[in-house]
């Protein structure tokens, strides 16, 4: 019989490892739990207190879109940062700590009363570019310290609790908005939100600067098609460029970015606009928004485990085919009720569609694009996952204006929404991996590379490939490699 530990043996397991791949994944929960709040009480208010300062349905979808957008072009700076910085962490601290400051304009104007559009739009699209910038690098970064084998139950686990931090954050930013409506001073309360939001970030920031980087930034590593020495003398011709396109299209990588470019639009023509609905169509209290959008968050942590069994016998592919048929015709049930307990029936199923989804993403950009490209990779798909979120939810937007903004223009968007989602399928079926031979080349440490390749983090403690290494059973999110708002509240 064991015996029982001691006190001091008790309190130590709260406690991260001193050494080694543990320690690293211990601050990594650290990290993700206060990014996690960030989001859910910072992040996916923003389109509510765009409502609260006046704005309409339009302008509240631009301050949504558009900001992603000039992220996404500012992010194209990530490669050149990270070669003349050497590191991969050094940049995503720098990035996180531009995030975190990025809040500050909003709680002045919450506490202010009033903010001009083009105000909104410049702190939004700083707090985007921070976030998006650090993303590929963030990428790049875990893909070097995580063994290939753990990948499956890691993800699954830490997109499980990722989603509890969420659904925290935005449980408490509800309350505290109902609270602040009934005190009559819901802008203070939103000063409140991102308060706390920026001081989670920060915390974020100082976990990740405890972080190690088994590995620096490999020279070439960038780029998203690797170039011998005779291509790249011809960088700046436009065949090659062409022939880089063509070459990236086809390749594992190039259509499943594809795909997801697809899936982006599709649903942007509708999700920037399912908090407009709930607000002021439907004349929700702060309570009953918060309801309905929370109770996806808290579906897609329930039903992580199971779909991370899934996962590993059907695949990361045979995931996202599951996943993507799933979320299809999500929005076709928001045309027959607005009751909220219909609703929250909806997002049960929502929850549980997007989770598939999202787990299958966050897997097969690791299994479809090799270290070397990975963070040139990700790069290309913020940008083009970007333009596709603006051109969405402002074509969504034209016809919403368009037919009047009323009831029936929102139901005839969420319509239009689902056809386009349904029209993707085809993109989907074009969506492959790479051959196990090919992978076991391009992947460093696959073949027996590195500390981390037979499972054994770098102070030589084995790992096995299907532990949980932290307490509470699972691992909490850093940064995703989507957009932390990737997924539309109302969808």
């Amino acid at each position: 019989m064991p015996r029982p530990p001691t006190a001091v043996e008790f309190l130590s397991r709260g406690l991260p490892p001193r050494t080694g791949l543990r320690r690293d994944l211990w601050i990594s929960t650290a990290d993700a739990t206060a990014y996690s709040v960030m989001v859910g009480c910072g992040e996916h208010y923003i389109p509510a207190f765009a409502l609260a300062l006046g704005f309409g349905p339009v302008a509240t979808g631009l301050t949504a879109s558009l900001p992603l957008f000039i992220g996404a072009l500012l992010q194209l700076v990530t490669p050149l940062a990270v070669r003349r910085l050497g590191t991969n962490r050094g940049w995503v601290v720098a990035t996180t700590a531009v995030q975190a400051a990025s809040f500050v304009p909003l709680i002045w104007w919450a506490l202010r009363g009033h903010a001009q559009l083009w105000e909104m739009l410049l702190a939004v699209s700083i707090y985007w570019s921070a976030g998006m910038a650090g993303a590929p690098a963030w990428n790049a970064w875990m893909g070097t310290l995580i063994p290939e084998r753990m990948r499956t139950p890691y993800f699954a686990h830490r997109s499980r609790l990722s989603q509890f931090g969420v659904l925290a954050g935005f449980v408490a930013g509800g309350l505290l908005l109902e609270w602040g409506r009934r005190q009559g001073t819901p802008l203070k309360t939103f000063a409140i939100l991102f308060a706390l939001a920026s001081g989670c970030r920060l915390v974020s920031t100082l976990c990740l600067a405890a972080c190690r980087e088994l590995k620096p930034p490999e020279s070439g590593s960038t780029g998203v098609v690797s170039a011998g020495s005779g291509e790249r003398r011809e960088r700046r011709s436009l065949g090659w460029l062409l022939r880089q396109a063509r070459s990236f299209a086809s390749a594992p990588a190039g259509t499943l970015v594809t795909y997801l470019w697809a899936i982006t639009f599709a649903c942007q023509f509708s999700g920037a606009y399912f908090t407009p609905y709930m607000l002021r169509e439907c004349h929700f209290p702060y309570w009953a928004y918060m309801v309905v959008v929370a109770v996806s968050f808290l579906a897609r942590a329930l039903v992580l485990p199971s779909l991370g069994r899934l996962g590993s016998r059907i695949g990361s592919l045979g995931l996202l085919w599951v996943g993507g048929l799933a979320i299809s015709p999500l929005t076709l049930f928001w045309l027959v009720s607005a009751d909220i307990p219909y609703l929250v029936g909806v997002q049960c199923l929502a929850g549980a569609a997007w989770a598939a989804y999202e787990l299958a993403v966050v897997l097969l950009f690791f299994e479809a694009a090799s270290h070397r490209e990975r963070t040139g990779v990700v790069t290309v798909y913020n940008l083009g996952h970007a333009l596709a979120w603006v051109v969405g939810a402002a074509s969504g937007g034209l016809l919403l204006r368009s037919l009047g903004e009323d009831r029936n223009a929102y139901f005839t968007v969420f319509a239009v929404s689902t056809v386009l989602r349904v029209a993707a399928i085809p993109l989907l079926r074009r969506v492959h991996l790479p051959t196990q031979n090919s992978k076991e080349a391009r992947e460093p440490g696959s073949g027996g590379e590195g500390p981390e390749a037979d499972g054994r983090d770098g102070d030589g403690e084995g790992v096995a490939a299907t532990d949980v290494l932290l307490p509470g059973e699972g691992i909490l999110a850093g940064d995703a490699v989507l957009p932390g708002d990737a997924i539309p509240d109302g969808d």
